[in-house]
């Protein structure tokens, strides 16, 4: 159901649930774009402060956003044997609004040119400025698991396994990520979702009802991990920086993100 841009926005609500040790539930409301990386939404100008979509948010390779979102997916797939070529590309994602984006979650889906599922991949966003993408097979329920290597939560040690539930979105949006911990689960994620087309009203009505939306989400995850600190919940010292994998840039460690 794409609107007059071609996209999706899809009113969510995301929650965090931990069970070991066991906190209170967290969540956050907000917005969150659907878009085909060969159409990306063209906003007339008043409304582009809103929502732009930059290639540095998101590519892994420090190409100096020489490379759009799609070449450098293309790349990073092509790394893992996985050819794009003219296939389509869904992504799940934040645009940049006024002048600021953090997206702890984003997903994309691709489909080679017949149309068949090639894969998904889960790119995640530390605090720290790291960011990096686990790749899953395609499954038709979209369920995945991938060992944890990225650091993400400072209450969390780099170990356990992902179980990941990341089907494509239609109406409805439903993404649940899994953390476990010797065989336990220990955290649980999930982002529900209803779709609109994504067209001026909607987005107005989506920036009015969600004012400064992407900079709520780093105020709420660095209010919950204050929170979890005084609750003494012990800190994980951050692993050494991984250069092939992140892009550093430097943040305090107080904070837990949407997904472990």
């Amino acid at each position: 159901m794409p609107g007059p841009w071609g996209a999706v926005l899809y009113d969510t609500v995301t929650t965090h649930v931990r069970t070991s040790p066991r906190r209170p539930p967290f969540r956050h409301r907000g917005y969150l774009w659907l878009v085909d990386l060969d159409h990306l939404p063209a906003l007339p100008r008043p409304l582009r402060p809103l929502a732009r979509f930059r290639p540095r948010d998101h590519e892994l390779s420090r190409s100096n956003g020489e490379l759009t979102i799609r070449q450098e997916l293309a790349r990073y797939l092509d790394g893992h044997g996985i050819r794009l070529g003219d296939g389509q590309v869904l992504m799940l994602t934040q645009a940049r609004s006024l002048g600021y984006v953090f997206n702890p979650l984003t997903v994309y889906w691709c489909r080679d040119a017949s149309g068949r599922p090639l894969c998904t991949v889960a790119e995640v966003h530390n605090t720290y400025g790291g960011r990096h993408r686990y790749l899953l097979p395609p499954d038709p329920e979209g369920r995945g698991e991938t060992a944890k290597d990225f650091p993400v939560s400072p209450f969390f040690p780099v170990d356990g396994r992902y179980r990941m539930v990341l089907p494509e979105p239609g109406e409805r949006l439903r993404l649940t990520v899994h953390l476990e911990r010797g065989g336990h689960p220990a955290f649980t994620a999930t982002v529900l979702g209803t779709a609109r087309p994504a067209g001026p009203a909607a987005l107005l009505r989506a920036a009015l009802t969600h004012p400064f939306a992407t900079w709520a989400v780093s105020l709420h995850i660095r209010y919950r991990g204050i929170r979890l600190w005084l609750d003494g919940l012990p800190v994980h010292p951050r692993p050494g920086a991984r250069p092939s994998r992140s892009v550093p840039k430097p943040a305090p460690p107080t904070t837990e993100v949407p997904t472990p």
